[in-house]
C-alpha cells in the first residue's frame, strides 16, 4: 500500500460566477520512503496540490488517502492530529516567530502537542543538533542567516517524527551554496527513510529527485521524466 494515494482528485475555487480550476482530475502514488519532485510554472497547480497532500486544504472531489485512510471522512480533530503527528512542512519563507529563539521555534509543534516541557527541550535541542546548529539553539530568527533560519525550520518540521515531509520552494530564498546545504540536508533525511515531496520550479532541485511530476493548469502532463515531451 501507497503511502499516499490520490485518485481523480480537483480543486475548484469560486470567484463570483467564475469556476477556477486549480487542479483537475490529478491521480498520484507517493510511496514510502520516495523522494519526489513536483515542477511546473506559477500557477500550475504546484502548491494547491501540496497543500491537499499536507491536510491544509480539501480537494472539491476526488479522493485523497493516507496510509489507506480516507482524508475526506476525517472530522477536523483527527484532521489535526494527522498534520501534527504524520506531515512536516518547510516553506520558502521560513513562517519563524522572530521573537522566539531557534529552540523556541522548534519546540512550538510539541506544545501544541501537548508534550511536557523538559522533553520539548530535549527534542528541540536533538533536532537542531541533527541539522548542525547546536551553536544556535538560543539565537532569534533576525540573528541567523537565511540558511540557518532553514535550518531552524526544517528541525521544527521533524521534530514531531513525521512519516512525509513537504517542502515547498525550500531553496527559493535561498543563495546557491546554501540552498545546496539544504537540498543535501533534506536527501540525508530522505536516505533514512523520511518520505520527502518537492515543489520547486528550479530543474537543477527537481532532478535531484528519485521522481518528477510536471503539472500545467492543474494537470500532470508528465509523471517521472522531467525531460519527457508534454
Amino acid at each position: 500500500m501507497a503511502l499516499i494515494e490520490v485518485e481523480k482528485l480537483s480543486r475548484i475555487y469560486h470567484m463570483g460566477s467564475e469556476r477556477i480550476h486549480a487542479l483537475e482530475d490529478i491521480s498520484l502514488k507517493i510511496e514510502e520512503g520516495e523522494h519526489l519532485s513536483i515542477i511546473g510554472s506559477s500557477g500550475s497547480g504546484k502548491s494547491t496540490l501540496l497543500h491537499i497532500l499536507g491536510c491544509l486544504d480539501r480537494p472539491s472531489k476526488g479522493s485523497y488517502r493516507f496510509e489507506g485512510i480516507e482524508v475526506a471522512d476525517l472530522d477536523e480533530k483527527r484532521l489535526s492530529l494527522l498534520r501534527q503527528n504524520s506531515i512536516g512542512f518547510v516553506f520558502q519563507f521560513f513562517h519563524l516567530l522572530g521573537r522566539l529563539t531557534a529552540l523556541g521555534n522548534v519546540e512550538l509543534p510539541m506544545v501544541f502537542g501537548g508534550i511536557a516541557r523538559s522533553e520539548r527541550k530535549t527534542r528541540a535541542r536533538a533536532a537542531l543538533e541533527s541539522v548542525g546548529l547546536a551553536h544556535r539553539l538560543n539565537h532569534r530568527p533576525d540573528q541567523l542567516s537565511g540558511g540557518e533560519r532553514q535550518r531552524v525550520a526544517i528541525a521544527r518540521a521533524v521534530v514531531m517524527g513525521p512519516r512525509i515531509l513537504l517542502a515547498d520552494e525550500p531553496t527559493g530564498n535561498l543563495d546557491r551554496r546554501s540552498a545546496e546545504e539544504i537540498m543535501q540536508l533534506l536527501e540525508s533525511m530522505n536516505s533514512r527513510g523520511l518520505t520527502l515531496v518537492v515543489v520547486t520550479h528550479d530543474p537543477e532541485v527537481a532532478t535531484r529527485a528519485n521522481r518528477i511530476i510536471r503539472l500545467d493548469d492543474g494537470s500532470i502532463v508528465n509523471n517521472g521524466d522531467l525531460n519527457a515531451p508534454d
